[in-house]
């Protein structure tokens, strides 16, 4: 499992985040606080508060750059 800290703080960027990690058959976990939402609910996201950094985790035996590339718009870099 990879976890990374990801910002979604605009309605768009739900949409195309969403989009992305759709096309992956890895299961993705949003946590925010206590709250533990599939990554892949719209609906889901909507309901977390997106102000602030949101945890993923991605459940995946080995790194896949390609993914790690495509979601490098979201990823908090510190």
């Amino acid at each position: 499992m990879k976890t990374v800290e990801i910002s979604l703080n605009s309605i768009d960027k739900v949409k195309s985040f969403v989009n992305i990690i759709t096309k992956y058959d890895y299961d993705f976990d949003l946590i925010s606080g206590r709250y533990v939402i599939d990554a892949k609910s719209i609906m889901g996201i909507f309901s977390l508060d997106l102000s602030k950094p949101i945890q993923l985790n991605i459940h995946m035996e080995t790194e896949d750059a390609a993914m790690m590339e495509a979601l490098k718009p979201y990823l908090i870099t510190e």
